[in-house]
């Protein structure tokens, strides 16, 4: 938030409280987080955007300000009940889905003024594709890390809550970021130049990036649909409204590119449908259509998904499924329904092969473990015990280790190290006692795990990932990310992609 103050007279009955927070909120709100809460300088002012903050930290912020960005402390100027007032309507979902469609998203379009195209290699001396891209989201910055020094060779601010992945173009150079607020980011890894922006959404989940590089695909809660950009200067491509094939309006769970498929394929928040969505340039000079829609019905709508390499099958969950369930992407049959316990993490799963047989592994949202699943059967290898539940888990080709935080509970400040052979913990890390441990991500060499304290005095830290030994702490502000360049251009199958 960036601006917020109003005058409530707490007696008044709801009907006047309401109608006069609004009308307050267009008088001292409207400048920074847009006339209809849907944003401007500052985020957007409505209950999806507003998920991850909760009324009692929100009326923190109004009271306390937030440090590093524009929102001042009004704990002097508002009384409690103002404030509560204030909280009130910005939790107060919209009488209808906004409009944000073409003609919106094309007036918030910006490009750099002036771009050197003659520029082919990279400004810096740092290995470009060993670079790590850092998220920052304790005061909304992103740092560029040179995976081989463990240096910050750029920080620059970005847009307000920054979701957690980050796309990058084929070659590494360009990198995209998504907010939560629907706006897209191109940054130059070449120069340390943001060359492009636009917001494509309102409340947007994530982006995905075509195989060829050419096509960016954000997956939108508001409003429902799914946005195709050039990748070249984030123009509109299409638009398709999230509607079912049964008629029902739809968020849009998440967005991936299919590699070797040569298309996106995309999940149903609201329906029980499965979307695939063509990028084959050549299959549209033989005369078959650009981005044509393939749907797949479903058991149930999907929160979460995961692909096998082969982005043949994709293992989905969901509230309303007990366990999981294995789609056949080609013939949308069910091939096996797995019995997952708690609620797995499938984003963050990460593949292998354990004696000879490839396997996948994720953590639990709700339950203190990790699953290996065998992929030629979908059966349950092993359920591994862990100290709470999860939210990240990653590997590397080149290491023989699975590193699993503990995000949940009592036990947050700890990060197991799995042995993928033997599918045991083998050591337990703490290190910084007390404070939240998540995310790891390897070099592109597998020979250093970065691991974050997610925290507003937070930091990376460096391990070797051969001795657990600590190399480097480098101070950070809650660095909800780091995603190393070679990795995932090359969809590695130690990291989610």
């Amino acid at each position: 938030m960036t601006c917020l103050a109003a005058v409530f007279l707490p007696h008044q009955t709801a009907f006047a409280e309401s109608a006069d927070a609004n009308a307050l909120y267009t008088r001292h709100c409207a400048e920074c987080h847009g006339p209809d809460r849907l944003g401007g300088i500052g985020p957007a002012l409505l209950p999806q955007n507003l998920r991850r903050l909760r009324k009692k930290a929100a009326m923190k912020v109004i009271a306390s300000g937030r440090a590093s960005t524009q929102m001042p402390a009004f704990g002097d100027v508002l009384s409690g009940d103002q404030i509560a007032a204030l909280v009130k309507l910005i939790y107060t979902p919209l009488p209808r889905i906004p409009e944000w469609g073409r003609k919106q998203i094309e007036a918030s379009r910006r490009e750099a003024v002036e771009v050197d195209h003659s520029i082919t290699k990279p400004l810096h001396s740092a290995d470009p594709l060993n670079l790590f891209v850092v998220v920052e989201g304790g005061d909304h910055h992103v740092s560029i890390l040179d995976g081989d020094t463990f240096k910050v060779l750029h920080r620059f601010k970005s847009r307000y809550a920054l979701h957690g992945g980050p796309k990058f173009s084929p070659d590494g150079r360009y990198v995209y970021f998504q907010s939560r607020d629907g706006w897209i980011t191109k940054f130059d890894l070449y120069t340390f130049e943001i060359l492009a922006e636009v917001r494509a959404g309102i409340n947007a989940r994530n982006i995905a990036i075509s195989e060829d590089g050419a096509t960016l695909a954000v997956a939108n809660y508001l409003p429902h649909n799914l946005v195709l950009l050039s990748a070249q200067d984030l123009r509109v491509e299409k638009i398709i409204p999230a509607v079912s094939m049964d008629g029902v309006s739809s968020r849009v769970s998440a967005v991936y590119q299919a590699r070797g498929r040569k298309s996106f394929i995309a999940a149903l928040k609201d329906a029980p449908e499965l979307w695939e969505i063509s990028t084959d340039v050549e299959a549209m000079e033989a005369g078959r259509q650009l981005f044509a829609l393939r749907r797949v019905r479903l058991p149930a709508p999907l929160d979460d998904f995961f692909f096998d390499q082969s982005y043949r099958h994709l293992l989905g969950a969901s509230r309303s499924i007990k366990g999981a369930v294995v789609i056949d992407v080609d013939t949308g049959g069910v091939v096996a329904r797995p019995p997952l316990p708690g609620l797995p993490h499938l984003g963050s799963g990460i593949t292998w092969t354990w004696k000879g047989r490839p396997v996948m592994a994720t953590p639990h949202l709700s339950e203190g473990a990790v699953s290996v699943i065998a992929m030629d059967d979908w059966s349950i290898v092993k359920t591994i015990r862990t100290n709470g539940p999860g939210f990240f888990i990653r590997s590397h080709e080149k290491t023989s280790y699975a590193w699993a935080d503990v995000f949940f509970g009592p036990h947050k400040d700890e990060m197991h190290i799995i042995d993928k052979r033997t599918l045991e913990i083998v050591k337990t890390l703490r290190p910084a006692p007390g404070k939240t441990v998540a995310h790891v991500e390897f070099d592109r060499y597998g020979r250093h795990a970065l691991v974050s304290i997610w925290e507003k005095d937070g930091a990376v830290i460096v391990y070797d990932a051969k001795t657990f030994e600590e190399v480097k702490r480098i101070p950070m502000s809650k660095p909800v990310g780091k995603y190393n360049v070679y990795n995932k251009i090359t969809f590695s199958a130690g990291t989610s992609h």
